[in-house]
């Protein structure tokens, strides 16, 4: 399950679309009696408390990036560990 929300996740944001469920939020937020906010979840709560206030477009990326580097290494690292325990357990 987290490999096709990380790639939903780092699609939406490398392509600039708005998650679906922003609209939503903000439909539920006006009948609830709030106000609604332009841009997306991110960029609305996150942004503001994790990126520096001058972030650019190529920061973005490389953060992007970054992130899916990551992502591939602990998988890789994951997968080799389960493949080196299943060989040992069929040379025993």
């Amino acid at each position: 399950m987290h490999l096709p929300a990380a790639a939903w996740g780092a699609t939406v944001e490398f392509c600039g679309w708005v998650c679906p469920l922003t609209p939503l939020e903000n439909y539920f937020r006006q009948h609830g009696g709030g106000a609604a906010y332009h841009g997306d979840f991110i960029e609305y709560y996150l942004i503001p408390l994790i990126y520096p206030e001058n972030l650019t477009v190529t920061m973005q990326n490389i953060l992007g990036m970054l992130v899916i580097t990551v992502n591939l290494i602990f998988y890789f690292l994951v997968i080799r560990k389960q493949w080196i325990s299943k060989s040992n357990k069929t040379a025993v």
